[in-house]
């Protein structure tokens, strides 16, 4: 299913990984300045400024060895902030930014390349001191230019999504070389100094050098800060990446026990049978799973039972997003709200979790699975009460019911699902002539397709589309390549597309690009639905505005029913574990972080594992 939005967005926050920062790490002075080497957005940050490694890291790893691990479809481009171009996985490694974090929490910010941080009392601004050691890999000291050069940049080329991360910040000056100041548009709320610390530089001394222009693609492998460099690209096929073993960040607390292995390479896969096969073969060392009939039926190999390939599930609480078939609205077919009621009756996800997918996955019913911000059960009195001044302007059954997509008994035989389908469709207009669903007016029948870029998702379409042949309608599957795929989705050329937006705990700015009606038209943004409900405009501007957790919690869950009360998409589902395939080579702290399984972080080469496993037959 496409992760799109989501990786877009992490590859070009390569510097903001979450951290966070106990009170006793800050200081108000009698000026009311608050400086800290942290900031955090909520709450109590959990860790001191003494903190010697984090917990779920071994500062005693081992460095070295080389892994090769797989990655679907392919990358025409080295660069991740322009609209044009697929970037490579991992290329997040070769960039550091003003603050990191923690696997333990979602909304703090942990100094990097900035030493320190301070704002008033207000919170008008924010102040970054930059740490004096850090570098860029050619030796050039960061500076503040270069942070105000790629905010700069970002605004003026960079992606619609992207940008909307900083709408707060109103600007960002190098009040020296080593302090950058950033001045926002609101007051009294930690949000946009929160977007503020995930900034990170781009080389204004590179980038401004004859013959280079950031605003095209490139494949040749531009200046970085971070743990990794560019060691070599085969276009489309391959990226490889080195430690830099001088690197200016190694001896920080915060990076004991990271970033361990010598080199880190990615070999691209067209197809994901091939590449499973791959990792049976060796060629590939590490996988997560996300073929729940490969993780019951496919790892029944000798290797596998002598234990040489593990298999390991781990809990996964991270937030999700929602993984959907979403509806184009902006196709006159599915512009009437019943008609895609009546097609979310027409999915037969109980049938699909038994034959397809062993039972191992559960039903998304939010927006925002697997989190505190996703609507669950009926409303709570503080939803309601964030819902209050719309309650003439929503559907009924926001205000009282739990919402529940349409469900079967798994037979495969929905019958009354069928019926209840066909009573919408007739209410919008549809009928049933001679097996065809028509149109009354017109007799034209509908049609629509489902975009795909992963062949390995047909087999779970495909039970859906006989569904809607068994109704009259006229469905497909198209399956294109990634390049494509984005470039179709990037200018709403579909009429049903498999996506996983994943949003960034505590929402912010970036909801607008997924649900605001301002931006539904916009191509690049993350509206693929084309919502435009003046509700949710209402709501996501106090959730965006919010100053205090409870508030933003229940008004991001009273959006959410309003939402899902649109009929926007067909949810489909999530896993609450990550299920992990990997070659006994490695070792890995006792301790995993809350948010993540640590790979390829915090892992590293086991010596004697290594060695074993090489020797056995």
């Amino acid at each position: 299913m496409g992760v799109r939005v989501a990786a877009a967005v992490r590859a070009a926050l390569v510097g903001l990984v979450l951290a966070a920062v106990p009170a006793a790490a800050q200081e108000t002075a009698g000026d009311g300045i608050t400086r800290s080497w942290a900031i955090a957005e909520f709450g109590e940050p959990l860790y001191g400024p003494d903190m010697p490694h984090w917990p779920y890291a071994n500062p005693d790893a081992p460095k070295g060895g080389s892994i090769t691990l797989g990655a679907f479809g392919s990358f025409d481009t080295l660069t991740t902030l322009i609209e044009r171009g697929t970037w490579p996985a991992g290329i997040g490694l070769t960039t550091d930014g003003l603050t990191t974090g923690s696997g333990d929490e979602l909304s703090s910010a942990y100094g990097l390349i900035a030493e320190t941080m301070e704002y008033p009392a207000d919170k008008s601004w924010i102040r970054f001191h930059l740490r004096e050691e850090a570098r860029w890999h050619d030796g050039t000291p960061i500076t503040a230019e270069d942070f105000v050069y790629s905010l700069d940049f970002v605004r003026k080329e960079g992606r619609l999504f992207l940008r909307s991360f900083f709408d707060d910040i109103e600007r960002c000056e190098a009040t020296d070389t080593r302090v950058l100041t950033c001045h926002v548009r609101t007051r009294d709320t930690m949000k946009p100094l929160m977007a503020a610390a995930g900034l990170w530089p781009m080389p204004r001394h590179y980038w401004q050098a004859e013959g280079r222009d950031p605003t095209r693609t490139t494949l040749v492998p531009p200046l970085g800060s971070g743990a990794y460099r560019i060691k070599s690209v085969e276009a489309g096929r391959s990226i490889t990446y080195e430690r830099v073993k001088d690197y200016w960040a190694k001896d920080l607390p915060m990076m004991q026990g990271l970033f361990n292995f010598d080199e880190i390479r990615y070999d691209y896969y067209r197809d994901d049978n091939v590449q499973f096969e791959a990792l049976m073969a060796g060629r590939i060392d590490f996988r997560a799973e996300n073929r729940a009939q490969r993780w019951a039926t496919g790892y029944e190999t000798n290797a596998v039972r002598q234990g040489r390939l593990v298999r390991r599930e781990v809990p996964d609480n991270a937030p999700h997003g929602m993984l959907s078939y979403v509806f184009n609205t902006r196709r006159p077919q599915f512009q009437d709200i019943r008609v895609r009621q009546a097609i979310n009756h027409l999915y037969d996800f109980e049938t699909i979790q038994r034959q397809l997918l062993y039972g191992q996955y559960k039903r998304i019913k939010s927006w925002f699975p697997n989190s505190d911000y996703g609507a669950k059960g009926p409303p709570t009195p503080e939803e309601l009460a964030a819902l209050a001044p719309y309650r003439d302007r929503v559907r009924p059954e926001v205000l009282t019911d739990a919402f529940e997509p349409p469900s079967t008994d798994g037979s495969g035989r929905s019958r009354e699902n069928l019926r209840k389908a066909y009573a919408l469709f007739n209410e919008a207009g549809w009928e049933h002539r001679d097996g065809r669903l028509v149109n009354a007016q017109t007799g034209r029948q509908f049609a629509f397709e489902i975009l795909l870029y992963d062949p390995s998702s047909v087999r779970l379409a495909e039970p859906f589309v006989t569904h809607l042949k068994r109704a009259g309608i006229d469905a497909s599957i198209r399956v294109v390549d990634t390049a494509q795929y984005k470039v179709r989705t990037d200018e709403y050329d579909f009429d049903m597309v498999s996506l996983g937006l994943t949003f960034f705990p505590p929402p912010g700015p970036e909801l607008r690009s997924y649900y605001s009606s301002a931006v539904a038209d916009v191509p690049g943004q993350g509206n693929f639905a084309a919502i435009r409900d003046p509700v949710v405009d209402e709501l996501l501007e106090t959730i965006v505005t919010g100053t205090d957790l409870p508030t933003i919690e229940a008004t991001t869950r009273a959006m959410d029913r309003v939402l899902l009360s649109g009929w926007y998409v067909i949810p489909l589902w999530y896993n609450d574990t990550d299920r992990l395939a990997y070659w006994d080579r490695f070792g890995y702290p006792e301790t995993m972080a809350r948010y993540s399984h640590g790979f390829p972080t915090t892992w590293w080469i086991d010596a004697a594992r290594d060695a074993a496993l090489r020797k056995a037959p």
